[in-house]
């Protein structure tokens, strides 16, 4: 498994998301979260939280800004969601 690094690239974006309004300054690491996997090329961000990651109106903010500066936004989901209904019990 490949080592995920915490670059540059990634406070800058976590910073900038912050900076704009899209993530509340409480919330910074959780933008650092998402700078980081956007920056490592993670296919899938699986997070509980749903207040400020797997939240969709936050995120079409994020994936909008990420677009700006060349980016894509990993898919974000819960753990629940990405096993999918079969799986629940």
């Amino acid at each position: 498994m490949p080592l995920i690094l915490i670059t540059e690239q990634a406070l800058d974006i976590a910073n900038s998301l912050v900076v704009k309004g899209i993530i509340p300054v409480k919330a910074a690491e959780d933008a650092l979260h998402i700078a980081i996997a956007t920056v490592n090329g993670v296919d899938y961000l699986l997070t509980w939280n749903c207040r400020h990651i797997a939240n969709p109106e936050i995120q079409r903010g994020i994936a909008a800004h990420l677009e700006d500066i060349g980016l894509s936004l990993p898919f974000i989901c819960t753990p629940e969601e990405l096993l999918g209904e079969e799986n629940v019990e």
